[in-house]
């Protein structure tokens, strides 16, 4: 006995992995530390609290922005659960006209910004709009007249219809999940088709609704150019206020810091509310049959799934077309600057960041323990954090490393070096990387997912050792989830605004920078070309979900 143990204890093939294990797992650490420290900074920026300055806010501005935010989340939580639930019902368990259009075609508005859509609603509803001047000409009303779309309800209006896929698409998943099983057994014990629906079928796929508008809440909490369109003033523009308009780092830092609180607060609360929610399908994975709609029901249900594809896709994407089409003579070398720039940065972006998710999804399959699975929570919880929130996280940091870095050199050799980081790429490729790294992990882990750890044996039993294998093993059989991830790290990062806006270095602007400057004069028709690139690339992940959701 006493020999098995010593063996056992000594064994050769246990010490090398144990060794080939430390070099992951202190790398899974790393990237972890890189994500948490732009948000310990953003908490420690308290310490130069200034009682004046917060005396200030605090009257004037803060009470503003808390029922600015409750109303949108409110708003849009409301507006998303009313749209993407019925939808997801209607195109799994109905038959109506154009169904097999709508299942994929609702879930196209992913592909359109929120900033996108909102000047394109503010440019055609406002005073001098197409719909307010032909409606003074219609009805004959005086030229004076009008009415003002720049208020809670048309941001609301907006938000909510980019937003509303994420409860559509993953209430999809669920009501497919279900079949009509549990509905006819429900229908069989005496309920009416709504009693079916509210107490069956829906408390059933409450686990996926929530999830889904949870994603659509951090995404509103996030937004910062659709409500600086409506000139809604929320946390993130406030942020922009602060950091810009009064060049104060630290009240821009303590702003952030309570829009960081409210969204770890709202990711506690979703994680309890899917703890409690759990149920086990016991249907089918798809409904055999669907319940035909006739009549007026059928029409209804066809008008009112187009109209809500009309108003959140096609209208938006043939209005910006006309604008487009009027604006061609922008096309000059500076427009083709902000393209590379916008392609530039995501492929970077996308590299880093694809390369960290393979090392924390690998580290966590094939050498996890406690501090893995903490370095995996902690680098992923980056996406549910709004971009301007992590920007004055990395400034912040970076400002202090480049302080310290040229005391240190200025002591040593009596030269400034000045800043060497802050306002650099580096800055914003940080930022990036610390918000989308969500994004690339969960393609690349759901590709590792499939690879048999028998492969793995087999390469070493030959005599691989840790890193060939994982050069000729591992990654031409990753190959397409990586090049999903990059993808969806590239199309995340054209689209990104806020971090862009606070970091970029003079001279990078990108697509996203230029709506933004165009559609603060009020130039809604020459916004339109850069945003008609970024809908064109922001097409592609969209086709992929519809192609995976499809199987």
């Amino acid at each position: 006995m006493a020999e098995r143990v010593a063996s056992s204890a000594f064994d050769p093939r246990r010490t090398t992995l144990g060794r080939e294990s430390e070099p992951w797992r202190w790398a899974a650490r790393l990237l972890a530390i890189s994500v948490l420290i732009p948000l310990a900074v953003i908490l420690g920026s308290w310490l130069y609290f200034d009682p004046q300055v917060w005396s200030h806010l605090g009257g004037t501005v803060l009470p503003g922005l808390l029922v600015n935010t409750g109303w949108l989340i409110f708003g849009v939580a409301t507006g998303s659960l009313l749209l993407g639930v019925p939808l997801a019902w209607l195109t799994v368990m109905c038959d109506f006209p154009g169904r097999r259009i709508l299942d994929w075609a609702l879930m196209l508005p992913f592909a359109l910004p929120a900033y996108v859509l909102a000047f394109v609603f503010v440019g055609v509803s406002d005073f001098a709009g197409p719909l307010q001047s032909g409606l003074r000409e219609l009805f004959g009303l005086p030229p004076a007249w009008s009415f003002e779309v720049r208020n809670t309800f048309g941001v609301i209006t907006v938000m909510t219809l980019v937003l509303y896929p994420y409860v559509y698409m993953l209430a999809r998943v669920s009501f497919l999940g279900q079949g009509r099983t549990a509905y006819e057994a429900g229908r069989s014990l005496g309920l009416g088709p709504w009693a079916a629906f509210f107490r069956v079928s829906l408390p059933m796929a409450r686990p996926g609704i929530i999830a889904g508008l949870s994603l659509a809440l951090m995404e509103a909490l996030a937004d910062f150019g659709a409500v600086a369109v409506f000139n809604y003033d929320t946390f993130t523009t406030a942020i922009y206020k602060a950091w810009f308009g009064f060049f104060d780092l630290h009240s821009a830092a303590q702003l952030a810091s309570i829009l960081l609180t409210i969204v770890l607060v709202a990711l506690v609360i979703e994680r309890r509310f899917r703890e409690r929610a759990r149920f086990t399908a016991s249907g089918s994975g798809g409904p055999q049959r669907r319940m035909r709609l006739l009549g007026g029901r059928a029409l209804a249900a066809s008008l009112f799934a187009w109209s809500v594809f009309l108003l959140a896709f096609v209208l938006p994407v043939i209005q910006l077309l006309i604008w487009a089409q009027d604006s061609l003579s922008d096309l000059d070398r500076r427009y083709i600057d902000l393209l590379q720039h916008t392609l530039a940065l995501g492929a970077l972006a996308a590299l880093s960041t694809v390369a960290a998710a393979f090392v924390l999804a690998f580290t966590q399959r094939y050498h996890g323990d406690y501090s893995t699975g903490l370095s995996v929570r902690i680098g992923t919880l980056g996406y549910a954090l709004p971009g301007s929130v992590l920007a004055v996280g990395v400034m912040l940091s970076l400002t202090w490393f480049d302080n310290r870095l040229a005391d240190a050199v200025e002591w040593l050799t009596g030269r400034d070096i000045g800043l060497l980081l802050s306002g650099t790429l580096v800055a914003l490729l940080m930022a990036y990387f610390a918000r989308f790294l969500a994004v690339a992990y969960g393609p690349v882990d759901s590709s590792l997912e499939r690879i048999r750890p028998s492969l793995r044996d087999a390469a070493r039993s030959l005599g691989a050792g840790q890193w060939e294998t994982v050069w000729r093993i591992y990654l031409p059989m990753l190959r397409p989830g990586l090049l999903t991830a990059g993808l969806l790290v590239l199309v995340d990062v054209m689209k990104e605004m806020p971090a862009t806006l606070l970091l970029r270095p003079f001279g990078w602007d990108t697509l996203a920078v230029r709506i933004y400057e165009l559609t603060s004069e009020g130039e809604w028709e020459r916004a339109a070309l850069p945003a008609v690139a970024l809908l064109v690339v922001g097409l592609l992940p969209v086709i992929l979900l519809v192609r995976r959701s499809a199987r």
